[in-house]
């Protein structure tokens, strides 16, 4: 006898399994009836006869889907045609040819023809090619640029230019829509658009500047697909507003959907200082060949964390406020001072002509010096 044999049993008749089998169905049919309001929530009701109502409820309106369901395509249509291209020629080799790179831009001065982009898209230009729309043509003009933050504004000469709006990038939230428009890999590829998220706030990068000196940047990371070309290039919300200008991807095998762009805010003080000057002016205090006091070499040397001063510039703000060499720099204004990103964002605050208390921590002892700033040397 196998596990599933149990032997000889008496089966009842047809005639009873049947009766069974209806009064089961009854029975069934009865709770499901009473208990499925219930388990679902709420009690199920036939819609009214036509002309009747339910009693003073008001329906939802119905959902109309018509025309297309995603912002991006509204976005696209709103902002490509402000996205331009930018050909950067440069002579090389023995015989001066042209060689051409690309980057993209962004039209935000429509009247007198005023693009942002980045600065490594044009820096070294011989000359500069615009492509508004696919198809028009212009001579570009840089009117200044900035490698600290690479950003630089370019003007063409043109009429009935389009023109993009510049959003708030301090109301950004992480998870919300970002579309980003440029030329990837070349003209050919003009005014792509890919979309993602806003996937974080005010990261801080280093990356080469367009010289070979490290430039260090404040911004913001998204997995809306970014490539070379797209440089210069917007980054927008879901309301069409420009909230970046596209600057960095990581390129790297094992990283997918890394990519940055320079907050708008940030962007807004560097072009109308472009604009108006050809250059951006910023603080100087008049030091150099700093080093930072980290914490583990304040505990080996029993000193504060801060910026160990290593020369002071002659005549300059800090030589004048009485600060030596050998200081350490361990606040600014109400700003503690602890690495050199303290250090320049407090700066990013000033300008210069402003009147700053720098303390300092010379053999032990904190001495506070009023400090008028002057203005970083452009060379």
């Amino acid at each position: 006898m196998s596990y599933f044999d149990a032997g000889y049993e008496r089966r009842p008749s047809y005639f009873v399994i049947f009766i069974l089998m209806l009064i089961s169905a009854l029975i069934g049919g009865i709770v499901a009836l009473y208990l499925a309001p219930h388990i679902l929530g709420h009690e199920a009701a036939l819609p009214p006869p036509a002309g009747e109502q339910e009693g003073p409820q008001q329906q939802s309106p119905p959902v109309v889907i018509s025309g297309y369901e995603s912002p991006v395509v509204a976005i696209a249509e709103k902002v490509s045609p402000a996205v331009v291209s930018i050909v950067n020629y440069q002579q090389t080799g023995f015989f001066r040819q042209l060689q051409p790179s690309s980057g993209s831009g962004v039209i935000f001065d429509s009247k007198n023809g005023y693009i942002v982009t980045n600065y490594h898209v044009i820096a070294g230009a011989d000359r500069l090619e615009v492509i508004v729309e696919g198809e028009h043509r212009y001579e570009g003009k840089v009117i200044g640029g900035d490698e600290q933050t690479d950003l630089a504004v370019v003007q063409i000469k043109a009429n009935n230019l389009p023109e993009a709006v510049f959003g708030d990038s301090d109301k950004l939230r992480v998870g919300e829509l970002a579309v980003a428009i440029g030329s990837p890999l070349g003209t050919n590829f003009e005014r792509s658009v890919t979309a993602g998220v806003i996937s974080a706030l005010n990261r801080q990068i280093s990356v080469t500047g367009a010289s070979g000196q490290e430039v260090n940047l404040n911004v913001i990371q998204t997995d809306a697909a970014i490539n070379p070309g797209n440089s210069g290039g917007a980054l927008v919300n879901s309301r069409g507003e420009v909230i970046g200008i596209n600057s960095v991807k990581v390129s790297r095998a094992d990283v997918e959907g890394m990519g940055f762009a320079i907050p708008i805010n940030d962007v807004k003080p560097i072009i109308r200082q472009l604009i108006e000057k050809g250059y951006v002016s910023r603080p100087f205090i008049g030091i150099y060949n700093y080093q930072v006091v980290t914490e583990q070499l304040a505990q080996w040397y029993d000193l504060p964390q801060g910026i160990w001063v290593g020369g002071i510039v002659p005549g300059g703000p800090a030589e004048k406020a009485g600060m030596q060499v050998e200081d350490i720099i361990v606040r600014i204004g109400d700003q503690n001072i602890k690495t050199a990103a303290d250090l320049q964002g407090v700066l990013k605050k000033l300008k210069p002509g402003d009147q700053v208390v720098i303390r300092v921590v010379r053999k032990g002892k904190a001495i506070d010096l009023q400090v008028t700033l002057g203005e970083m040397p452009r060379s």
